[in-house]
């Protein structure tokens, strides 16, 4: 069918682009659907999700109204968004925003929730909490994970504890120096009130767990124990010996499988999701591929939950399981979610060094050894003795000499990068001299073998097992990697998204962390989303909301059906001679060398040249064998496309934050004592993403932090 012939005119296009620079460059094409004509656009660009459905096409006629004009103009609002951030935070103080604001909030009667229906993607333990909420609540929930079980997850390889503010010990603890400890450690760099609201509802998660059985030490008096973690100097982490994560994911499934067993959540294993669908500005259901056939479905609901953690594995060697990926999120924000603060990532002072090239993931030491383990390296640069040949006055316990008030139990970044100091000035360890060491000599001759096996033995035979080293004779060898992700996908006090309908929960939003997250917090924050405080606001959404009644014929639904197809059709069909994990590896290494534990203005500017030659050597020249049936690297191929843009958002986040915050360290900007060196009179927002094709070109919206509560300060923890 002619263009033409529906009032497509190559001048008036010309005309349009020359108004509208921000639009795109691409084609217009004319499809038939049924018995009807249709306008969709196709990006220019390599990118997945390049087909737009704009609206139907008719025939020009004389005195009839050209459907292309009508085209231009909704092709220019898919571009053209008048994005307002509203952070929605309830007024009045601090303490009582939480409660005034579920008193407000709108409710659905009970013989109604049953009306509608949720899709939580992802069931770790944010997104299984918040299912079995949703659930025992009355709603329908659609729970979608990659894996066959939700206790597959990654929440499982949580190890060292959660934080909440009992104050067991009566050492000072309170909400409000969780809270403060919280800020402070995140940089002066997250909301005031979601913050307090975390560290309000920490204690009901603890009582939550408890009440589900979840097995935390005790004290010999049957009291539940706590330890220290990085950041604070109260006693407030609740564990697990080294399987906290496992135990309290192992919780959360149990809810989840009596919802399931009920009925009222519905469990779609090995699917993953590959789209959102957007509907006049709401998010109403995603599109999934099934990872063991390689069927694509599109699935419909009135609110859609994305829990999906994070996104480390930009860097390829992270501490994060293999599988763990941006995708859903990184396709919300092509679909207009915003994604704030992406370079904010966190690099973990205690992981397993690499060892070679061959390697594919990291592992993780939990900070809780910092409470009896000291780091120390040799003070001759390049000595390469035996530890135990190195006397204590040759011993440099550098985080107890410069930060002699919190020692050992620095926040993460911080310790990060003295690590990193230490051995880029020549005094690591080890076959590379990447590595410091953990030393728990002091704790077994103080405390004896049988007590520090009681709090750490399975991290210590894990590392036996990995390193062939036995920790309990000579000091463990460890080396900052990444390991969370504090930016995320933007969301406002009631975790939805700009996106009406998408909730986003866990590491998988922006919302607790500023600049870097202390120890235990991660498992806090997901519970806390899951069982508190997403059922709640889901709900004040729904009460607004008519139950669906949205076809799977509708022409939107149908534009994200193709789109998926072709971008799985085309990644087969390049028969190039690069594997994934070729370009992957390209793309951890840049990610690492230059948007790591230290950046600067010419290596991220290099960065952003150089991932875009992978992205045109991904396109053009990768390699992925067999077809759609149950194909790992096809998936590893999707994961890839969404983590080469993710990794220029990243690079150019950090050009344009010119200040150092937590985890984001830029050379430029640092004290005399090397410390990060912030800039509050200019950077005291939050960085909330516009997506464009051309990632250099995404528009930046800002979200001003007001601190009320709290007074900016240099944080020190000397």
């Amino acid at each position: 069918m002619v263009k033409e012939s529906f009032g497509y005119n190559a001048s008036l296009l010309d005309t349009f682009f020359n108004k509208n620079d921000f639009v795109p460059k691409g084609t217009f094409q004319i499809k038939k659907r049924g018995s009807g004509y249709y306008w969709y656009y196709t990006l220019s660009t390599n990118t997945t999700g390049r087909v737009k459905y704009l609206s139907k096409a008719f025939e020009l006629k004389d005195n009839s109204e050209n459907s292309f004009i009508l085209a231009l103009d909704v092709l220019k609002e898919k571009f053209q968004n008048n994005i307002k951030l509203q952070s929605n935070e309830p007024e009045g103080p601090l303490i009582d925003k939480w409660t005034n604001h579920k008193f407000s909030m709108n409710l659905v009667n009970p013989a109604n929730k049953r009306k509608y229906k949720a899709i939580v993607v992802g069931t770790g333990l944010a997104g299984a909490s918040a299912c079995a909420t949703l659930g025992e609540l009355g709603y329908n929930v659609d729970a979608f994970s990659f894996h066959e079980s939700p206790r597959r997850a990654h929440s499982i390889a949580a190890q060292g504890g959660i934080n909440a503010a009992k104050n067991y010990r009566n050492d000072g603890d309170s909400i409000f120096r969780l809270f403060y400890d919280t800020i402070k450690g995140g940089d002066y760099r997250a909301r005031e009130a979601n913050v307090y609201r975390l560290a309000e509802i920490s204690n009901n998660i603890i009582d939550q767990c408890v009440a589900q059985g979840v097995p935390f030490a005790r004290e010999y008096g049957g009291l539940l124990d706590n330890r220290s973690f990085g950041g604070a100097q109260v006693s407030r982490t609740f564990y697990a010996r080294g399987q906290t994560g496992q135990q309290l994911l192992l919780g959360a499934y149990s809810a989840l499988a009596r919802q399931m067993h009920l009925k009222k959540v519905r469990f779609h294993q090995r699917t993953e999701m590959v789209d959102v669908i957007v509907i006049d500005g709401q998010a109403k259901g995603i599109i999934t591929r099934n990872l063991l056939d390689g069927t694509i479905e599109a699935h419909v609901a009135d609110a859609v939950i994305l829990a999906t953690g994070g996104y480390g594995n930009v860097f390829y060697l992270s501490t994060n399981a293999m599988a763990s990926n941006v995708t859903a999120c990184w396709r919300a924000h092509r679909k207009g979610a915003l994604f704030a603060n992406p370079s904010f990532c966190q690099i973990h002072p205690t992981c397993i060094p690499v060892s070679s090239d061959h390697q594919s993931k990291l592992t993780l030491m939990s900070e809780s050894l910092r409470n009896d383990g000291r780091v120390w390296v040799p003070k001759q640069k390049g000595d390469n003795r035996n530890p135990k040949d190195i006397s204590e006055d040759e011993r440099d316990y550098y985080l107890e000499r410069i930060y002699p008030s919190f020692g050992n139990l620095v926040p993460r970044d911080v310790a990060s990068r003295r690590a990193k100091e230490m051995c880029d000035s020549g005094h690591g360890v080890g076959e590379t001299g990447l590595a410091v060491y953990l030393d728990f000599e002091d704790a077994i001759n103080r405390l004896g073998e049988s007590a520090v096996a009681a709090k750490y033995g399975n991290l210590f035979d894990m590392y036996k097992q990995i390193t062939g080293e036995n920790p309990y004779k000579t000091p463990m060898k460890i080396y900052p990697a990444i390991h969370y992700t504090m930016g995320g996908l933007w969301v406002d006090y009631n975790l939805m998204s700009n996106l009406s309908g998408l909730f986003v929960i866990g590491e998988a939003n922006f919302s607790d962390h500023g600049a870097n997250r202390l120890g235990a917090s991660a498992l806090m924050q997901g519970l806390a989303d899951g069982y508190f405080v997403a059922p709640n606001c889901v709900g004040n959404y729904l009460a607004t909301q008519q139950p669906h009644n949205i076809s799977l014929d509708h022409p939107i639904i149908q534009e994200d059906l193709n789109n998926a197809k072709l971008f799985f059709n085309k990644m087969l069909n390049i028969k190039g001679q690069f594997s994934v994990d070729d370009i992957h590896k390209k793309l951890g290494r840049l990610m690492w060398d230059y948007v790591g534990m230290a950046r600067n203005e010419k290596g991220l500017k290099y960065v952003l040249d150089e991932i875009e030659i992978l992205k045109e050597q991904f396109y053009n020249d990768v390699n992925i064998p067999g077809d759609q049936v149950f194909n790992p690297e096809l998936e590893k191929a999707g994961r890839l496309a969404d983590f080469l843009e993710l990794g220029q958002l990243m690079a150019v986040d950090a050009l344009t934050r010119n200040e150092s915050c937590g985890g984001h360290f830029r050379e430029e900007y640092q004290t005399a004592e090397n410390e990060a060196l912030r800039n509050d009179k200019d950077f005291a927002f939050v960085s909330a993403w516009e997506h464009n094709p051309d990632i250099k070109k995404s528009k930046l919206h800002k979200e001003k932090l007001d601190f009320k509560e709290v007074k900016l300060t240099s944080r020190s923890y000397k």
